[in-house]
């Protein structure tokens, strides 16, 4: 090493000591290869034995929320990180849900699980996210009633601060954060990566729980198992208004009159003949589950993040789409600036957006419809923009316009009733016209962009419960002082 090269270590020691070497190159070459060999098992033994010494901190924020009583025993069962990573997880929420987070750690000691080194609880902000690897984003605790629209977008910014500036502070150069749930996931996504900088291409949110549940309605009309179709791509807000595509989906191992090896796939398009299931129920089904605040449950949002943290570790199935909500650069023709779900693959430990795909033009009245409530989030939680305006479509117009049109009195009830039902008919006209537009692409005469609706409606009358609270405050406060 000191002297150079083979060649001028051969002639330092036959000057110095008479001594040469009579090997071949092709001998010299094998025993070089044999060593290169050898090293590189000493150095993965090593890092496997450093793995052991240094498990893999997993923090967890809100753990007091549902979805984490699911997701610890999938993060402890070995399938996410690999049999040869032990974890550390940590448990942070407010001081308020300490006794249930200790409750929550001594069941999971019950688990007895050979890659668990250890759980604790933390509910110090000055504390949190320590030497984090990981840190996943749960929905918060609901304790804070708001009654605007507005005041709950912007209710979201203080506690993402304070987790940006903490896990820029404390956290591991590498962390890996990940933002599930069903509520604001764009919005709180892009205000960590706008808090957390240097960590943005780091900061994803979770799609996948949407293409479940789309995935699953499709399998109940074939007739087959969800995991048997692939390649379903969720567009836009995850949390609110998006489209589910259809164009590039795919049912393998499907009995049908043609039947071919596992590998053999046919599209779903091509086998749904029921146009006006897929402009309807299919779309009501997923609109309903949105509205109603079911989109997510404790279940699937586990299982959602823990797939998606896997694909992130180890790669996702060779030439699958996955969905994955990461900071628009342009692709697709969506605005920069914003979190949007769009199809992904992951590979050698990170993500890239699928930008080769053919024939997923979207047009620009459905880009429209997916961006404009983005944007007016992040403009309204910034202090740039003070009212809300949610998108109306063609069809949400001409219908309010004809309620207008027509006053209730005592005297005209039964006129005004005839109206309404021929108002939603209308209205069922243009939506369905409007998707039509939507989806007639290269000619398939069905559905394969779905429209989604916001999964919050905190702007009627009735009081919505905001997700900080007074932990929000109480952490900030801290934040001030730190």
């Amino acid at each position: 090493m000191l002297l150079g090269g083979y060649n001028e270590f051969l002639e330092h020691a036959q000057l110095y000591y008479s001594v040469t070497s009579s090997m071949t190159t092709e001998l010299m070459k094998m025993i070089a290869q044999e060593n290169l060999e050898t090293h590189v098992e000493k150095e993965l033994e090593g890092e496997s034995l450093k793995g052991l010494l240094s498990p893999l901190q997993v923090w967890i924020t809100s753990a007091s929320a549902p979805a984490c009583y699911n997701l610890i025993p999938i993060l402890t069962s070995g399938e996410v990180f690999g049999t040869q990573t032990e974890l550390s997880i940590v448990l942070f929420d407010s001081k308020d849900a300490e006794e249930k987070l200790h409750i929550l750690a001594s069941e999971t000691h019950d688990l007895v699980s050979p890659f668990l080194r250890s759980i604790s609880v933390c509910t110090r902000v000055q504390e949190a996210f320590r030497q984090a690897h990981v840190v996943i984003v749960l929905d918060d605790s609901t304790d804070k009633e708001v009654y605007a629209l507005e005041e709950c977008i912007r209710s979201r910014v203080p506690l993402c601060r304070l987790y940006g500036y903490l896990i820029e502070k404390n956290a591991h150069d590498s962390v890996r954060v990940i933002v599930g749930g069903k509520t604001f996931v764009n919005l709180k996504t892009v205000l960590l990566m706008r808090y957390a900088p240097s960590i943005a291409h780091n900061i994803v949110a979770v799609a996948l729980g949407v293409e479940g549940q789309a995935r699953a309605a499709l399998a109940r009309k074939l007739r087959t198992t969800p995991a048997s179709i692939k390649d379903v791509i969720i567009w836009g807000n995850i949390s609110g208004n998006n489209y589910v595509d259809l164009r590039k989906a795919k049912v393998y191992r499907y009995e049908s009159a043609i039947w071919g090896p596992p590998y053999f796939s046919r599209p779903i398009l091509s086998l749904i003949f029921d146009s006006e299931w897929v402009n309807g129920e299919f779309v009501t089904t997923l609109r309903k589950l949105t509205a109603t605040g079911q989109q997510l449950r404790g279940m699937l949002t586990a299982h959602s993040i823990a797939t998606t943290l896997k694909y992130w570790y180890h790669g996702s199935p060779p030439g699958e789409i996955v969905s994955l909500g990461v900071l628009s650069e342009g692709q697709f023709g969506v605005p920069e600036g914003i979190v949007f779900s769009m199809p992904v693959k992951f590979e050698n430990g990170t993500w890239k957006v699928l930008t080769d795909l053919k024939d997923v033009e979207i047009s620009e009245k459905v880009m429209t419809r997916m961006t404009s409530d983005l944007i007016q989030e992040k403009l309204v939680a910034l202090g740039d923009l003070i009212n809300f305006q949610p998108y109306q479509s063609e069809a949400d117009v001409a219908l309010k316009n004809q309620k207008t049109a027509l006053p209730t009195t005592d005297d005209n009830q039964e006129n005004q009733r005839t109206s309404d039902e021929h108002q939603d008919s209308v209205s069922s006209d243009l939506i369905q016209d409007e998707e039509k537009d939507v989806v007639m692409s290269n000619d398939v005469d069905s559905s394969d962009l779905i429209p989604q609706t916001i999964s919050e409606k905190p702007r009627s009358q009735e009081p919505t419960n905001d997700s900080e609270g007074k932990s929000v405050e109480q952490q900030q406060i801290t934040l001030d002082q730190l």
